[in-house]
């Protein structure tokens, strides 16, 4: 069953941070945990979920996102 979710990684306490979105969130970590997703997540070592939210549909997860990863501005 999906259900959309919006999701921070961390490399470690005070490292660097990954923000995403997925439907399937059990999946999705366990991808980044076992360095099955490429890119960012795997050059930084980024594996430690630190905080998530479920969302009532993938568009309101994305607009979640982009609140977050614009926090500082």
């Amino acid at each position: 069953m999906k259900q959309p979710a919006v999701y921070i990684l961390a490399s470690k306490r005070n490292g660097t941070l990954y923000t995403g979105v997925t439907g399937h969130l059990l999946r999705r970590v366990y991808e980044h945990k076992n360095n099955l997703v490429e890119g960012f997540t795997r050059k930084y070592r980024v594996h430690f979920l630190v905080y998530f939210e479920q969302c009532e549909d993938m568009a309101s997860a994305i607009v979640r996102e982009k609140q977050i990863k614009k926090w500082n501005e």
